[in-house]
């Protein structure tokens, strides 16, 4: 299960070489987000880039911190008041849910999420980092959490350090606009933050200062039973933000190399990262697309170019942490601030106009839910609306089926028994799935389209490849209306499994007959209304005698 592909050792070698050497910044940044710091940063990087690479689904793939995950720590560094053992224990915990993820097949269901909601959390949190810059690039650490940022805002703006800013913002342009025949040799981001160190000591502004050396030291998981909520509850998030990036980083790798990933041993992998991560002090972490395009496009392909990349940053680790102690927070604050632009779904809101109204209405809703409220309520009021939606969508489909009554059908010998009938025969042809959806308007619209005439109704459930309860139970309210008004139901096409759940639910009333093809039933009701016309005929005939 784990022997390493050699194949393609040069290509991954280079890659995860390049892969490295670009996530060195972007661990250091992010760990100073989190609130835990940047050895804590780049801790993570290790343990996840190594772990999530041996034993994850998707063999070109490079993990590590990522800004979703960071905004989830940022946020319970503030709810624990700093307190690093009990964050510790969440990435622990997420990690361990998502290896749990991974055994129970989750990842086929986080693939359904759909692209509104996950555009807008991801931009939602690409504004959150951005939002938690904006005070720190004007000189000031502003309080923790989106609406503390936000807040301090004018406090910052009275007050600015214009030195700060200056360096902050010329980070940024740096990493955007440095030449792509450099970016070969020296990656936009690590010129950024090289550039931006060098420039800053011949200035005074704030610098991370000391940083441990050396390999990191043991946290095993502690718990309070006051935080032990909270603490969970941050564990899931993560969990669940964390697989849901890594799976869509995966999906990235997979057009790229034109391979497919094992989602189940994805999050199997990413869950083994982040428990190793949390033990050993470093912060959650995820698939990250910036570093695994980078690790593609640099010859990267197996897994060993993940593993390759966390070995170049544990080289970092224990010979540079003096030279990394000088870099200045507004230099890590432009670096993020270009990390949260790269999130941001930029293509999807120029498009979105020309799209359905109401998935882009969707997206904004996610978007603004994952900014003033929080990541779990974002993505679940999205599923929900957008499931809803879906269901509303296809419930029209299935009601417009039943609307349709055909008044010619494509059958020869049916079409002639149809009209044969002269319009005492009304019949229903569902097509699709009947589902909840439509349950709630079936009877009605049943009703409604029946001929004035009819002596028989002739429900086809030929194209209908399942039901649920809710549509038996319309399909009994039709059955009992039927005999209410003296009509004879007649129930064609059911497979077995449509069969017994209506059979579950006693749709199949004794004077309902059933038939495998819609010729039988068009035969079967021809011979009711005759047999009907007999017997009128017969009262008829002894009424006149009787005169």
């Amino acid at each position: 299960m784990f022997k390493l592909d050699t194949s393609n050792l040069r290509g991954d070698l280079t890659g995860g070489l390049t892969a490295g050497i670009v996530a060195l910044p972007l661990a250091l940044a992010l760990g100073v987000a989190s609130g835990l710091g940047p050895m804590a940063g780049l801790y993570g990087a290790i343990a996840v880039g190594f772990f999530a690479a041996l034993f994850g689904g998707t063999p070109s793939q490079i993990s590590g911190p990522t800004g979703p995950m960071v905004v989830v720590l940022a946020g319970l560094f503030a709810s624990l008041s700093g307190n690093v053992e009990l964050i510790l224990t969440a990435v622990v915990l997420a990690g361990l849910m998502q290896i749990l993820f991974g055994f129970l097949g989750v990842g086929q269901y986080i693939r359904l999420v759909p692209y509104p909601v996950i555009s807008g959390f991801m931009s939602g949190i690409g504004a959150i980092i951005i939002i938690l810059q904006l005070g720190r690039l004007m000189g000031h650490e502003p309080p923790g959490g989106t609406i503390g940022a936000l807040s301090y805002l004018p406090t910052a703006l009275m007050d600015i350090n214009f030195t700060t800013l200056a360096l902050g913002v010329g980070t940024l342009v740096i990493a955007y606009k440095w030449p792509a025949s450099l970016g070969k040799y020296v990656p936009g981001a690590l010129a950024a933050l090289i550039i931006g160190t060098l420039a800053s000591l011949a200035l005074s502004v704030p610098i991370l200062g000391d940083i441990p050396t050396g390999l990191p030291s043991i946290h095993l998981p502690v718990f309070e039973q006051g935080t032990f909520f909270l603490v969970l509850e941050a564990a899931f998030i993560l969990a669940v933000l964390g697989a849901i990036d890594s799976l869509l980083t995966s999906l990235v790798a997979d057009n790229m190399t034109r391979t497919r990933h094992n989602s189940s041993r994805e999050l199997i992998g990413q869950g083994i990262g982040n428990t190793v991560a949390g033990l050993i002090g470093g912060i959650a972490g995820a698939g990250a697309t910036m570093r695994t395009v980078v690790n593609i496009r640099s010859g990267g392909k197996e897994r060993i170019s993940g593993m390759v990349h966390a070995l170049v940053l544990l080289a970092i680790v224990l010979g540079l942490s003096p030279l990394a102690s000088k870099i200045p927070h507004a230099v890590l604050a432009g670096i993020l601030v270009k990390v949260g632009l790269d999130i941001i779904d930029w293509g999807y809101l120029k498009r979105a106009h020309t799209g359905p109204r109401w998935d882009f209405a969707l997206m904004l809703l996610v978007l603004g839910l994952t900014v003033f409220v929080d990541l779990i309520t974002a993505v679940g009021v999205g599923v929900v609306l957008a499931a809803l939606a879906y269901v509303r969508q296809v419930a029209q489909l299935q009601l417009d089926e039943v609307n349709k009554i055909p008044e010619y059908l494509a059958d020869e010998n049916e079409n002639a028994l149809l009209e044969k009938a002269k319009g005492k025969v009304t019949l229903f042809s569902f097509g699709g799935p009947l589902s909840f959806g439509a349950a709630a308007d079936l009877g009605h619209h049943v009703r409604e389209k029946v001929r004035p005439g009819s002596q028989v109704l002739i429900l086809d459930f030929s194209r209908v490849p399942v039901v649920d309860v809710s549509a038996a139970m319309a399909v009994e309210t039709i059955t009992s209306d039927a005999t209410a008004a003296g009509r004879e139901l007649i129930i064609s096409g059911a497979t077995p499994e449509v069969n017994k759940v209506l059979d579950s639910i006693n749709a199949h009333q004794p004077n309902v007959r059933m038939f495998k093809t819609r010729l039988e039933a068009l035969d079967h009701a021809l011979r009711i209304i005759e047999d009907k016309k007999k017997t009128e005929q017969v009262g008829s005939s002894g009424k006149l005698a009787q005169a």
